[in-house]
């Protein structure tokens, strides 16, 4: 495949980075396909009723259909849209919630880029986002869009601080900013995760427990504002804005905003698992080296870290149908008078331990 890919583009690094690549992309858009059949049925299901069951068995042909329908319609510029900036947009954000997963590990051995300053890189790169958000709201010169690209920005970089705070509180208890470092000292059972106090000894360990779960229950919720997700999706209410900054978008453009927001619930879900609950560890040891297969231990650990993204995506699905949408001033009283004081609170809590 490298020697394909060295002939095609004549560039060791540029082969490189293409295969290095592919495999998310590969992971990323089944991945937003059987999350968008899993959102119907989820919330068939807490509705009481059946969601698509024409195309295919049980309707799981339905997003495959929907994608044949999106590629075939036509793409829709407005006449007096920004059309560069209108254009750019969707790829923009796309390109800001692919390159997150570059940091993010998956297994032992395969991360597409271990740096040490992986959590530091995705904070940064993520901010691409708010930029095409808003951009698409500018360019589409319709108040709706613009509306929404405003709302949008306020929310996520509000949210961004309590986040900040969180994975600060975390990397102090690590001393890391690599994802997969912070992994690897999470080892072992899940007593040893973060979550639990880390793979600290003694009363310090017993007494940072509380601290984490109030740092993953502030995460959490700032991590579904961050991804316009319910109760947190004022940037797209359709009974206020039609459809928000996306509004104008048609075809493969309106897809790329979908694709995106699915490949962020994920993201950010992954991002949770590997600082708080093991990343791609077991919490029950691993059946390679009980049988001593240790080629089998990284596979075993891709299915434990995408099985642990994947419930906090499902979480994020049954919040959406179970709660009411906020009030732009409920959202922003929750974040500045709630999740930012108590995370300074509790960074400051867990700070003192960690030096005792």
């Amino acid at each position: 495949m490298y020697e394909i890919l060295l002939n095609l583009f004549g560039n060791e690094i540029v082969a490189m980075i293409v295969l290095a690549a592919i495999p998310l992309f590969v992971f990323i858009l089944p991945f937003a396909l059987i999350a968008v059949y899993l959102e119907r049925k989820v919330s068939a299901f807490m509705q009481d009723r059946l969601g698509p069951m024409r195309t295919g068995y049980y309707g799981i042909l339905q997003t495959v259909a929907d994608i044949l329908k999106l590629i075939q319609k036509e793409d829709i510029v407005p006449d007096a849209a920004d059309k560069k900036l209108f254009n750019l947009a969707p790829y923009l954000i796309f390109i800001g919630s692919y390159a997150a997963f570059a940091a993010i590990p998956f297994s032992g051995m395969f991360i597409g880029s271990n740096i040490d300053l992986g959590l530091f890189y995705i904070l940064a790169i993520s901010s691409l986002v708010v930029a095409a958000i808003l951009m698409a709201g500018w360019a589409s010169n319709n108040k709706y869009s613009l509306l929404g690209a405003m709302r949008s920005v306020a929310q996520i970089v509000s949210y961004e601080i309590p986040t900040a705070i969180v994975i600060l509180t975390v990397v102090m208890m690590t001393g890391t900013l690599s994802l997969h470092k912070m992994s690897e000292m999470q080892t072992a059972y899940f007593w040893n995760w973060n979550l639990f106090g880390g793979a600290g000894e003694g009363f310090q360990h017993i007494l940072l427990i509380p601290f984490m779960f109030v740092a993953f229950i502030i995460f959490y919720i700032s991590s579904l504002a961050e991804v316009n997700r319910t109760p947190f999706d004022i940037p797209e209410a359709e009974s206020e804005l039609v459809s928000g900054f996306h509004t104008e978008y048609s075809g493969m453009k309106f897809a790329m905003f979908f694709l995106a927001e699915y490949a962020n619930m994920f993201a950010v879900s992954a991002i949770a698992v590997a600082i708080f609950l093991g990343g791609y560890q077991s919490p029950f040891g691993y059946f390679g080296n009980v049988i001593d297969v240790p080629w089998l231990v990284p596979f075993e650990q891709f299915f434990w870290f995408t099985a642990k993204g994947v419930f906090f995506v499902l979480v994020q699905m049954w919040l959406r149908w179970t709660l009411p949408r906020l009030r732009v001033d409920q959202l922003m009283t929750v974040c500045w008078k709630y999740l930012i004081p108590y995370a300074i609170l509790n960074l400051i809590i867990v700070g003192i331990i960690t030096l005792l």
